[in-house]
């Protein structure tokens, strides 16, 4: 969908075999003011992608998967300026089969931004990646400074459930341009696997984290 302006998507289900490909659920750019709600996606790709121009967006009582989970971006691929901001992800599941859960993917040398995001009271069950952020994202074309899509005032709250990797939470950002003002608080995911070794990794990520397993050795616990 691409220009839409107050549009509500209610009660959808939508599926596609889980290893085709190019099959995002719901994929949206230039958008503003969405609502989808009580829906239902199981794709190949994307449950809900949300690509540059898009603001005000509500998701809330998604279940997702199989699939890749829903995305922020890919932004600034080929050095593009690409905005997002305003998203509110809110009672959402993500079943097994989920590649990714609550992700954010950037391509270095873009520009613009990914901002005021949240993701809150969510569940995964059995997914590969729950939470990632990744402003690597594609081939990696400048690793000593460039531009980038600045991503912060991110938000994961109420966050529980199980990985099927043993890093549950990933923060691979930009080396120069960080991703700022992270905030966890309530984060409780464990194996799906019985592995005792879940773990976060992070890479220039800043911004706090309150009551989280795995800890996030880059975000100040308080």
């Amino acid at each position: 969908m691409v220009g839409g302006n107050g549009t509500i998507l209610s009660r959808l289900y939508i599926t596609a075999p889980q290893d085709s490909p190019n099959t995002d659920g719901i994929d949206i750019a230039g958008t503003t003011n969405m609502l989808i709600q009580n829906s239902t996606i199981a794709t190949g790709d994307d449950c809900v992608a949300l690509n540059g121009g898009t603001s005000f967006i509500n998701i809330t009582n998604a279940v997702c998967g199989p699939g890749h989970g829903i995305s922020i971006g890919s932004l600034g691929k080929g050095g593009q300026f690409e905005i997002v901001e305003e998203i509110y992800v809110k009672n959402c599941t993500f079943k097994e089969g989920s590649t990714n859960g609550a992700r954010i993917k950037t391509w270095q040398g873009g520009s613009g931004y990914a901002r005021k995001i949240t993701f809150e009271d969510i569940i995964f069950e059995k997914a590969e990646n729950p939470i990632i952020i990744d402003q690597q994202y594609g081939v990696i074309v400048n690793t000593n400074g460039g531009s980038a899509v600045k991503v912060s005032d991110i938000t994961y709250r109420n966050v529980q459930g199980t990985s099927m990797s043993e890093s549950a939470i990933v923060l691979k950002c930009d080396n120069n341009i960080a991703c700022t003002n992270i905030v966890m608080e309530n984060i409780a995911i464990t194996s799906a696997t019985g592995s005792n070794k879940i773990n976060a990794i992070c890479q220039n990520a800043h911004g706090t984290c309150k009551s989280c397993n795995p800890i996030v050795s880059c975000l100040a616990n308080i």
